[in-house]
């Protein structure tokens, strides 16, 4: 950690903070001026340092995939603010044309695979994308973020099983907030170590992982991505909590674990992070704070295009299900 340079922990401070106040603002337009509807959306408030010291450990080259829980991914990964707040207001410049919404934030260009809204749904994709890198003979690492909840699903459990026979550079990461939707893992699982369900299927098990820190996942990344892109999958147990209830419909989830809620705020992954930096560095304060102005600003923006872009039409709702064909609708 020590061969880190301040530039990498300031890129991380500005990713970590620009999901949080993204998510902030989501959660205003859904709740306030309506302007995010839907059933669902699912926030990423409280994740932050496994997202960001995960994929800080891959290269371009390399993939992501996971479930619903996807804004904050994939502005790790490069997506713009702009194409994804589209995306959550349905708008055509969305990074789907408006089609897939907060579920379904995906990017080709980024290797961001989504965005899946069945659970446990994206985990033999992740097989599929890792097993065609084996195939093709490149050294591309697939990694999957999978809710501790999904990890009773037999998609699970067959995609683990398959990767771990075929060797395949899969890196999956059960991102353990604690309750799956609204359910204790105590209530749900036999095994409340997950990352132990790496032994029945033979595969490495890097064990638990503070996810609160973010040096320590980039740490236990780092060493899960050089194994996997050699020698076959692994299995991290990432140890965190979301400041959200499981998705807009939970409306009680404060009132119902409170007192928890509250001491895993008090560990809050962005002050843990910026404590490091002001106490590594002198004079760090200012600079911090004009990064939260300055990504306090590109959420601004993003709302902003957003708005201000057209929505789809009824030929939008035909266009790219047919490859080589036109339609029009009447």
């Amino acid at each position: 950690m020590a061969a880190l340079k301040k530039e990498t922990l300031l890129e991380w401070y500005r990713q970590m903070v620009l999901i949080r106040q993204f998510e902030d603002r989501c959660a205003d337009l859904y709740f306030n001026s309506k302007k995010i509807t839907g059933v669902y959306m699912h926030l990423y408030s409280g994740h932050e340092a496994v997202g960001v010291g995960a994929l800080g450990a891959l290269k371009e080259t390399d993939h992501v995939i996971t479930a619903y829980r996807d804004h904050g991914l994939a502005l790790i990964r490069g997506v713009s603010a702009d194409a994804i707040m589209a995306e959550m207001m349905g708008k055509r410049t969305g990074t789907s044309g408006g089609k897939g919404g907060s579920m379904h934030i995906a990017s080709r260009q980024h290797n961001f695979w989504g965005g899946y809204a069945i659970v446990g749904g994206h985990l033999p994709l992740a097989t599929g994308l890792a097993l065609g890198a084996r195939y093709n003979n490149t050294d591309e690492v697939v990694v999957s973020m999978i809710g501790d909840g999904a990890t009773n699903n037999g998609y699970f459990h067959e995609a683990l099983n398959m990767s771990q026979l075929w060797d395949l550079p899969n890196v999956w990461i059960i991102e353990n907030n604690l309750v799956g939707m609204g359910t204790r893992i105590e209530d749900s699982s036999g095994q409340t170590e997950l990352h132990k369900r790496a032994i029945a299927f033979g595969m490495k098990d890097l064990g638990r992982v503070d996810g609160q820190d973010v040096f320590k996942m980039y740490e236990a990344a780092s060493e899960a991505v050089e194994y996997a892109r050699k020698s076959g999958p692994v299995l991290i147990e990432a140890l965190t909590y979301r400041y959200e209830g499981h998705g807009v419909s939970d409306k009680t989830f404060d009132k119902r674990f409170g007192d928890e809620l509250k001491a895993w705020e008090a560990r809050d992954p962005i002050n843990i992070l910026a404590h490091h930096i002001t106490t590594k560095y002198k004079n760090m304060d200012a600079e911090l704070e004009a990064i939260k102005a300055e990504t306090l600003k590109v959420v601004d923006a993003s709302v902003e295009f957003a708005s201000n872009s057209p929505d789809p039409d009824l030929n939008d709702l035909v266009a790219n299900v047919y490859v080589g064909r036109d339609y029009d609708v009447i």
